[in-house]
């Protein structure tokens, strides 16, 4: 389990994860399984029932993708029957579905996210870190059943980004933009001072570094892809990224 508040990366890190195993990546939003007619989606309609031949979305996926990395995100709003399939897959490696089809988990690693402790972790802001993972592992333990967590590897917590992480994610997210624009030949080069004002304007208290990339496609992005179309990057060139005024400044650089 990974747990923390959001917009820290857990997601991410998953996702990353199965880039560097070079398998598949699955993920399911369980905020849509809430309800208990929900469940039979994952492992198919009972018979008689509408799409009873077309089995289950997670036993599915899993059968077509033997080998991934599956994500089951904020998996404290599903419904308590899912975590009754979970412990089978947990226990046995395998899932039925309700056409009687297995599918093989042996080569899948589950990687759940919970939000879960994150308000305890954030209300102690003044006593020491050891204090508030401890409260946020408190919080992990009263939303799991003892059988479940027992059959968990582990429980890892995320702490909020300091200004240094979100200096990585600033690079991690401008290289995906400058990927973007390759075929038009626009490379961009940010200067520390543009650097630094998009890591603390990209970080919400509440949301992480979710606000990041939006700001970088509406400060950057749409930026550049004007100058692509109708001006200056027309045919490429190089885009340096500065501040002054507290707001970025650009120049362009054939």
């Amino acid at each position: 389990i990974f747990a923390g508040p959001t917009g820290v990366g857990k997601t991410e890190v998953a996702r990353q994860l199965s880039q560097a195993l070079a398998v598949h990546f699955e993920r399911f939003d369980m905020s849509e399984y809430m309800e208990k007619h929900a469940v039979a989606r994952l492992i198919g309609a009972p018979p008689g029932y509408v799409g009873f031949d077309q089995g289950g979305l997670l036993t599915e996926a899993i059968r077509k993708h033997p080998y991934s990395v599956l994500l089951l995100d904020e998996i404290e709003k599903a419904h308590m029957d899912i975590y009754s399939i979970l412990l089978q897959v947990m226990d046995h490696s395998t899932l039925t579905d309700n056409s009687g089809r297995k599918a093989d988990f042996r080569n899948v690693i589950i990687i759940m996210t919970t939000n879960a402790g994150a308000r305890e972790m954030a209300a102690n802001t003044i006593g020491f870190m050891g204090d508030k993972k401890d409260k946020g592992a408190k919080a992990v333990d009263k939303l799991f059943s003892p059988e479940f967590r027992n059959r968990l590897d582990g429980i890892i917590t995320f702490e909020p980004l300091d200004n240094e992480a979100m200096k990585r994610v600033v690079d991690k997210l401008i290289a995906e933009l400058e990927g973007q624009l390759s075929e038009k030949k626009v490379r961009i080069n940010l200067t520390p001072s543009a650097r630094e004002w998009l890591a603390k304007k990209g970080y919400d208290p509440d949301f992480g570094a979710r606000p990041l990339r939006r700001l970088i496609m509406s400060e950057i992005g749409d930026r550049l892809s004007e100058e692509i179309l109708f001006g200056q990057l027309v045919r490429g060139g190089l885009v340096k990224v500065g501040t002054k005024n507290n707001a970025l400044t650009f120049t362009y650089e054939q």
